[in-house]
């Protein structure tokens, strides 16, 4: 038989193929963005005018991602178990071009994306396997004698082996249970456990290949360690910010595609000083500041600017505010920008129903809520954001609302 060279090198070529290292986690990248009914909805509902005009212009467009719409916990967790597979595939398949995982360490010292290092009573089943639920820094205890249930869990009080074992669940527990399986429940009536079966918990390096195989960005949080650091007498909060960059780095990761974020300013000034590609678009996060602190909050920033860092990201109700019957930027917001920070906000589709956020309050929409009229009012709050403020990214639990509106906008697409 005759062999060709071009057979040969076509052997070769499925040679390379069948012996590169396949992970599960790899999957093929989403080119297809569906948004599915609630933008649409939220469309409907304004008021009419201008914005409502623009926004229903755009109907009918076929979007695309973009990095304007950020993944909260995958950007799934409306309806899906946040930090999970599922919920990363479900942000991207609604166009969020950036996906978070917020890191915190095992017992181990495995790197594990949760949204808060003692927070697997309530996002995970631990309560309810008995030989991990007997690890937790306060096991399971029933509701009795008017005092509620409770828990405390931590992922430092496991092995990265035994995290894998868990189930994410919808954030949630029930303070009335006298069982472990019942103080699972407690999903707020306005999300739902449709998806919470059994989604799966990652590592931040199952976390990177899933991202990277999506073709997306990155923006992981170095999570506020819950636990005495040095953590076991000698991991040092500088040790763990750096195994989360060489992960990265191991992992392929571009620093122009990661946006690290930590609400601990010593954080950002490792990086700046230690591993300053990355820390080029490090993000400082922000809480709502405290009452009476608002001028000192707007003080501080330009000791941020000064100290070199490039990005904030305060919640989103920090940077708008109600005036004469209009929402408005807020001073921080204007302040931020005269110099010249760039601003990332938190968190769009975390809140309820308008109807509860008036009756209720809410915490990210309490400086403006008696100005909100429809759910659609959050595009009336998003489009101050951007028109006026100019965000450079939302974080959403629903990346389909932010997706809409960029694309709308045409906004990092």
């Amino acid at each position: 038989m005759h062999v060709t060279n071009t057979f040969l090198a076509a052997l070769a070529a499925v040679g390379q193929v069948s012996a590169a290292p396949c992970s599960p986690w790899a999957v093929q990248p989403i080119k297809k963005i569906e948004l599915g009914p609630r933008p649409y909805y939220l469309v409907e509902s304004l008021s009419a005018g201008p914005l409502k005009k623009k926004l229903a212009s755009c109907t009918e467009m076929d979007m695309k991602p973009s990095t304007w719409s950020i993944g909260h916990r995958g950007g799934g967790t409306l309806l899906i178990p946040e930090e999970s597979r599922e919920s990363i595939l479900a942000g991207a398949r609604m166009g969020a071009g950036i996906q978070e995982c917020d890191v915190t360490f095992t017992k181990d010292r495995g790197l594990v994306c949760r949204h808060s290092q003692c927070d697997l009573h309530t996002t995970t089943n631990i309560v309810a396997v008995p030989e991990l639920n007997a690890k937790c820094r306060t096991p399971f205890r029933p509701a009795a004698d008017g005092r509620p249930a409770a828990a405390e869990c931590c992922t430092s009080d496991i092995t990265l082996a035994e995290y894998k074992t868990l189930c994410a669940k919808m954030d949630g527990f029930n303070a009335s249970a006298t069982t472990p399986a019942d103080y699972l429940h407690g999903t707020p009536s306005w999300r739902s456990d449709l998806y919470a079966s059994c989604a799966r918990v990652m590592t931040l390096q199952e976390h990177v290949t899933l991202v990277r195989s999506l073709g997306l960005q990155f923006t992981p949080e170095i999570k506020t360690p819950m636990v005495p650091m040095p953590f076991q007498g000698n991991y040092t909060q500088e040790m763990f910010a750096q195994q989360i960059i060489d992960t990265l780095r191991a992992g392929g990761v571009a620093p122009a595609d990661v946006f690290v974020q930590s609400f601990l300013y010593s954080d950002i000034q490792y990086l700046l000083a230690r591993e300053p590609a990355f820390g080029r678009q490090a993000v400082f996060l922000l809480d709502s500041p405290a009452p009476g602190t608002v001028e000192a909050s707007i003080a501080n920033l330009t000791g941020y600017a000064r100290d070199g860092v490039k990005i904030v990201a305060p919640p989103l109700g920090v940077l708008v505010e109600a005036d004469g019957g209009r929402i408005v930027p807020s001073r921080y917001a204007v302040r931020a920008k005269e110099l010249g920070l760039q601003i990332i906000t938190w968190s769009l589709e975390r809140s309820p129903p308008v109807a509860q956020i008036k009756a209720d309050g809410d915490f990210y929409y309490n400086s403006v809520r008696d100005l909100l009229k429809t759910d659609g009012d959050v595009y009336t709050v998003l489009d101050v954001l951007w028109q006026q403020v100019g965000v450079l990214g939302v974080f959403s639990d629903w990346s389909a609302t932010a997706t809409f509106y960029a694309n709308c906008f045409g906004i990092g697409i």
